[in-house]
């Protein structure tokens, strides 16, 4: 896709620098240089103003708050509210809206979207992910939070982890148990579950930067009702691999972008500290410029493919194995450029989980440093890198599976035992 001979593209990066305009002061420099009580603000003023235009879900249909926009002018969208150094909505509607919705579009009947849709899109309902579990991270099918059909609703039991702004939602996607008697993959189903209700316990979780972004969930005779489950019943394993699909395809738009508004903060900082001229610092400039290429390119292809309704599939999974370990090594220059000052790190930490702060923020040694720790959990999360490299190397490349670790008979030594 090249957006430069796009009359209609350009059209509408017209119209989307009028609603910069519109909702920025004269003197606006991004939302990083905001305190963070008005960055809160701001940014819940600019999420209602995008929903009211279509632009928070661009792509959906106009029934469900969407604006049915094409691809072109999902790029032009995404690139212009990056520039402006705009918020696109808040960390939650990365699972309202990034995840559940669009697999609500390809699996949900008419009734539930016309219920939770247009509800996540005024932020009504404020989803989080209920998928890992202490015993079902990599290996998701092993989830064993049970939901035993009673009548008109689903009872639940068990424990949920890393349920990421879980303590800032009312609702949550739950990939539950719904068939013990079943293969593991097949005794699967995702239902809605409402978490303000006395079944439910969140705890959070602190994590290596400090925050509490991580939970733990527990659900002991929650309920919710027995027609808000996304697919069918005992076919939640599909639509679980629908979502994920979706959280990876999405980001590949969102993300490049972001990391090019990135290093190019980084870019300003190796000047700032007098390296711009050293060949080892170039060098790995050089390497992120490319790969950051390497993912705007694979961004642009990806926001064709969602915008004729296709599922992202397995190649989403080469482009989250890209970024997050470009995010890792990227980080990990920051740290050398940083040198010293990154052990006792000063200023403004980023409010983000893998993005190095907002424009307008100063380039502080705090912001870089708090990204740094992020960019581990990056290779983790949304699926592990070495779960890519096998969904990559099967799934697109051909090649044989891993071979499954034998198992050891009941009473047999162990390695390093007596």
């Amino acid at each position: 896709m090249d957006l430069r001979d796009s009359a209609v593209a350009e059209a509408f990066r017209g119209k989307v620098r009028a609603f910069v305009d519109a909702v920025t002061p004269p003197d606006w420099h991004g939302v990083g240089a905001l305190p963070e009580d008005e960055r809160v603000a701001f940014t819940a003023h600019v999420r209602a103003e995008l929903a009211a235009t279509g632009w928070l879900t661009p792509s959906w249909p106009e029934r469900y708050g969407g604006a049915g926009l094409g691809a072109a002018e999902l790029v032009v969208l995404t690139e212009e509210l990056t520039r402006a150094g705009l918020p696109a909505g808040t960390d939650n509607d990365a699972f309202g809206i990034v995840m559940l919705g669009n697999t609500m579009l390809r699996w949900a009947d008419e009734a539930l979207c016309a219920r939770f849709l247009p509800r996540i899109v005024s932020g009504e309902y404020v989803f989080s992910q209920g998928f890992s579990e202490p015993g079902a991270g990599s290996d998701l099918a092993a989830v064993s939070v049970r939901a035993v059909r009673d009548g008109d609703r689903w009872v639940l039991n068990g424990q949920k982890l890393w349920s990421s702004g879980a303590h800032h939602a009312n609702w949550m996607f739950v990939l539950a148990r719904t068939d013990p008697e079943a293969a593991p993959h097949r005794g699967l189903s995702m239902l809605l579950v409402p978490l303000d209700q006395p079944g439910v316990e969140i705890r959070p979780i602190r994590n290596l930067t400090g925050d509490a972004d991580f939970n733990e969930t527990f659900f002991d005779d929650a309920v919710t009702g027995s027609d808000l489950v996304v697919g069918p019943v005992n076919g939640g394993w599909a639509v679980a691999m629908s979502l994920l699909g979706f959280e990876r395809g999405e980001t590949a738009l969102r993300a490049p972008i972001a990391f090019r508004t990135e290093l190019d903060r980084l870019i300003a900082l190796v000047r700032e500290r007098g390296l711009d001229t050293d060949p080892d610092v170039r060098r790995r400039l050089a390497w992120c410029h490319v790969q950051v290429e390497q993912l705007r390119c694979h961004g642009l292809r990806t926001a064709t493919r969602l915008v004729a309704g296709e599922e992202p599939g397995a190649e989403a999974a080469s482009f989250k194995l890209l970024w997050s370990e470009y995010h890792r090594l990227v980080t990990e220059l920051a740290m050398d450029v940083l040198g010293a000052d990154a052990l006792a790190p000063s200023g403004r930490r980023s409010p983000h989980w893998f993005q190095t702060d907002d424009p307008g923020a100063p380039n502080s040694s705090a912001s870089w440093v708090s990204v740094y720790l992020n960019a581990r959990a990056g290779t983790i999360y949304a699926g592990t890198s070495q779960v890519q490299r096998g969904i990559v190397g099967e799934l697109l490349l051909g090649l044989p599976k891993e071979p499954k670790a034998a198992k050891v008979p009941p009473g047999s030594a162990s390695i390093g035992g007596s």
